[in-house]
Parts: structure tokens; sequence; C-alpha cells
């Protein structure tokens, strides 16, 4: 919708002939700038080579190349651009989970701790946010296909003080399956966390879809299934899911109940630090 503050041309003032001069303003995260069609206003949330991306309120994203057309900053129309190689350098680059990046390093030794979750689509999702930072402290994710014989895992696995093991459930709530097959391991060099979604897919944060929130699916029904039908995607979960991921871009894009979770099994699995 065309914003009635400003009229057709933002640069309607200037006389015939005369170049346009616009302010360039250096891009940042965060600044919040309006295309000049007064149809999209967003937030800078990244740039590439040939465009910048835009968040609204609602968290959908447009790309908008870059090029002539101008931006409006606060109602003056201004032209982005790229930082300075300098500005750039000087600030520390940052993880997907918001960390610090590690410098650059030789491929390090994996320590014995591990990470368990129940599937590969967990397994992903946390190679997506958290893949640098487990590298740069050599942790190792693998995934169960289930944990329906968790005991059984845990002990072949032979947890020690210098061996510890962190294991993520999904739908860990009171009362459940997962809690009770949970409750049977008791070793003090586990743990054991999880959240409370029916499957991971529900840990990303609904808007990132453009949807307000994830489907009722029916009891009696696959949830994955009834997500794509109720979404009227293709029936292919494989497809679906990594529509999903690739909405994915960084720590702000889940939910702090997954968040925290796997925050806590880092923390834990390297406390011999």
């Amino acid at each position: 919708m065309r914003s009635r503050q400003y009229g057709s041309d933002v640069l309607s003032g200037r006389r015939r002939g005369q170049p346009r001069e616009l302010t360039e303003v250096p891009l940042e995260l965060g600044l919040v700038v309006e295309d000049v069609s007064g149809e999209f206003c967003g937030a800078v949330v990244g740039w590439e080579k040939d465009a910048i991306a835009l968040e609204d309120r609602h968290g959908k994203r447009r790309l908008f190349p870059y090029g002539p057309a101008p931006f409006l900053l606060e109602g003056q129309p201004v032209r982005l651009v790229r930082p300075a190689t300098s500005a750039a350098s000087a600030a520390p680059r940052r993880t997907a989970s918001g960390s610090v990046a590690a410098p650059a390093s030789r491929a390090k030794v994996a320590r014995q701790s591990r990470i368990y979750v129940e599937g590969r689509h967990d397994a992903e999702l946390v190679e997506r946010i958290w893949g640098d930072d487990l590298r740069d402290v050599g942790v190792v994710v693998e995934f169960l296909c289930g944990i329906d014989d968790l005991p059984a895992i845990v002990d072949e696995f032979s947890p020690g003080p210098a061996r510890r093991l962190g294991v993520l459930v999904d739908h860990l709530v009171a009362g459940s399956k997962e809690s009770l097959i949970a409750a049977r391991v008791t070793s003090p060099h586990v743990l054991i966390v999880g959240h409370p979604f029916i499957d991971v897919w529900a840990a990303v944060k609904p808007a990132r879809l453009g949807i307000e929130r994830w489907p009722d699916v029916p009891r009696g029904t696959p949830w994955k299934e009834g997500v794509l039908a109720a979404l009227g995607w293709p029936p292919d979960t494989a497809a679906g899911w990594q529509r999903i991921l690739r909405s994915v871009r960084g720590f702000a894009d889940l939910d702090p109940a997954f968040l925290g979770r796997v925050e806590e099994l880092i923390d834990f699995v390297t406390a011999a630090d």
C-alpha cells in the first residue's frame, strides 16, 4: 500500500535534468527502511553481492536489488551501500547461534563426549545453528532414529567423567512415553533434556514460513503429513523439511524452548573445559 505521506516520485522536487544526489547510508543489520514504492517496510537482515534482504514486522522477507532506485529512511530518499571493508573487518564475526566466531584454525580431534538427537531433521537443525560452535569445541552430534532403546544405547556408549553424553528428546513432557524412557537413565554423566514440541519442525518459528502458527493435526494422523496437508504443500516430508530448514538463518528463527535445551547440552558435554 503506497504511503500517503509521500508522492509518487520522491525525487520530483529536483529540477529537470539535475542529477540525483542521494545520501549514501552504509548497510547495517536492523536498519529500518522502506522501498521507494512504499509497498514494503522492514529491517535489514542481510545482504549479498547483488541484493539486500529486508524483513517486516510479520517476519516476511523480501530481496531488493542494488541499483539506482533509492530507499526511504525516516521519510528521506537514500542510497544503501555496502559497509566499508575496514568497518566490517573490525566487527567480530558471529556464528548462526549468535556466538563470536573463533579464529580459523586446523581441524580438531573430536572429543569422546557426544550429543545424541532423535532424528536426522533434529541433527540438521542443530548443525544449521550450532555447527560452527560444535566444530570449534570438537563435539560430534549423532542421530538415533528414535529413543525407544535409549537405556541400551546409553549402556553401549559407556559414559564417564571424561566421556559425557547429552541427549535431546522430542516431546519430553510430563507423562509422555518419552519422559518414561528418559527416567530409566540414571547415570550422572548423562544429561537428557527435551523440548515440548511433537516434532522438531515446530521448533522453527511459524512466522519464518509466513504462517501465524503451526496447524493442529487430528489424533491418529501422522504429524508431519498432517502439517503438509494443512499448509497445502506437496505430500513429501523430505521436501517439506528442506523448505522449512532453508527458512532458518539464525538462532532468532527458533523457539527459545529449543534454543535453551541445545545450549544446555553443549555446556554439559564441554563442562570439563
